[in-house]
């Protein structure tokens, strides 16, 4: 296995791999290193290294294991450390779901809760937030690594030279699919939008009466991520933001706040801490919608008229996409599906959720488009949509020509780990490390 590909995996695995499977460690736990104030005992690395076998099995063979998870783990602390201090946020909301439903698939592994409890010594409450926890440290990273790399790009030269050092290695390309969505969230009551908008204008007075934005936040806002740290979002990307949202605060002034704003979440009020060429720094209150009662017949209805529109020839589905889907990113292509951040059109259907995929399979020809259905998401805020199959390409081996949109995602994912490599390598000199043996 490529050595740096290699820590790549066991960066993750030093945050993850814990929970995927049972087991019992006896062993006289020892602390193998500190870094900063943070120790690291000889329990985690035993406990990694046997999920790290039991995942990847071609790690076996590998020589040096232990001290290359422990390297994982000592660089995962240095990068939150560096996340702390540069104020990174998370979305808390996608975090919980994720936790859930990550806690919901290791649960299912049981008989019984109290086996659970009994092999791990912890109660469920403690396992679900030890996921909670590795989970969200593992968004940081994700976040704070898109940061680093982002404006990144390679050359033709950068990506042919990075097939020519890899080709030996490339395997057959899995089949591909492009596939574009028109997704809309249904309407919420008018009676929830009054009294969520009443709410919010009742802050608002009291913030122009002389309260603290960042007090009214942690007493009103309705965002879980945010409200106890004041309504703070950290900085933000531009691009990243709902659109309406990302307007109203980049029309602001430093210190500045907004009228009241709404999105799809609820109402807003935005305060603009900072900004620069790339990013903005704002905080927010949030009052959101009831949206036990919500209008899921208009939305069905909508879509229903959308895809019997392109079916009959009298409009295309990108350009109904621009025009009616909730989902700014991909109607800014045209529907246009991307995944894992890449530019790429053509993906694998396997990384997409199973709802998905299964939908995505009954689309057998390009130009099929599904019936409206609901989706289901981790967050819990569904979400109705239609999908059109623009193309499928059977498994072949890679083509630097015709597969090079593909084969310039991976030479850009090879120079983003390996610059974001080297900067954590600067990090470890700025941070007192001590190892002992292991």
């Amino acid at each position: 296995m490529n050595k740096g590909l290699m820590k790549a995996v066991l960066l993750n695995i030093a945050g993850l791999l814990c929970f995927q499977a049972p087991v019992v460690a006896a062993v006289v736990d020892r602390v193998v290193a500190v870094v900063g104030n943070d120790a690291i005992l000889k329990s985690d690395i035993d406990t990694r290294e046997l999920m790290a076998r039991l995942q990847n099995p071609e790690l076996a063979q590998v020589k040096g294991l232990s001290r290359n998870i422990l390297d994982g783990l000592i660089d995962q602390k240095i990068i939150l450390a560096k996340a702390k201090i540069d104020s990174v946020k998370v979305d808390e909301n996608a975090v919980d779901a994720s936790a859930n439903d990550r806690f919901k698939q290791f649960q299912s592994r049981f008989a019984s809760r109290h086996e659970m409890e009994t092999r791990f010594g912890k109660t469920s409450a403690g396992i679900r937030e030890e996921i909670h926890q590795e989970l969200r440290n593992q968004e940081l990273i994700d976040i704070l690594r898109r940061k680093k790399t982002a404006g990144i790009t390679v050359s033709y030269s950068e990506t042919m030279e990075y097939y020519k050092e890899n080709k030996d290695r490339l395997s057959n390309i899995p089949d591909g699919v492009s596939v574009s969505q028109i997704l809309k969230y249904p309407s919420v009551s008018a009676e929830s939008r009054a009294q969520s908008l009443a709410m919010i204008q009742q802050i608002k007075s009291e913030l122009q009466s002389g309260a603290a934005f960042a007090d009214l936040a942690r007493k009103y806002s309705q965002d879980p991520g945010s409200a106890k740290s004041g309504g703070d979002l950290g900085y933000v990307q531009k691009g990243e933001l709902i659109k309406s949202f990302e307007d109203a605060a980049n029309a602001l002034k430093d210190g500045d706040v907004s009228d009241v704003v709404e999105t799809r979440y609820g109402f807003h009020l935005i305060q603009m801490l900072n900004k620069d060429l790339n990013s903005i720094h704002v905080r927010h209150i949030l009052i959101g919608f009831d949206r036990s009662k919500v209008d899921a017949s208009g939305a069905i209805q909508l879509l229903n008229t959308v895809r019997k529109d392109v079916l009959a020839g009298k409009e295309s589905f990108a350009e109904m996409a621009k025009k009616y889907s909730d989902d700014q990113v991909s109607a800014k292509l045209g529907g246009s599906i991307t995944t894992g951040g890449s530019a790429n059109l053509i993906f694998s259907p396997a990384t997409l959720r199973p709802q998905l995929q299964k939908i995505i399979s009954t689309l057998k020809k390009p130009g099929d488009i599904s019936e409206p259905q609901k989706i289901e998401t981790p967050q819990g805020d569904s979400f109705y949509a239609v999908f059109i199959l623009n193309d499928r390409i059977p498994a072949h081996r890679l083509d630097p020509v015709k597969d090079y949109a593909l084969l310039a995602d991976m030479a850009l994912e090879d120079k983003n780990r390996r610059m974001f490599t080297d900067w954590v390598l600067m990090l470890r000199k700025e941070v007192y490390v001590r190892l002992s043996d292991i």
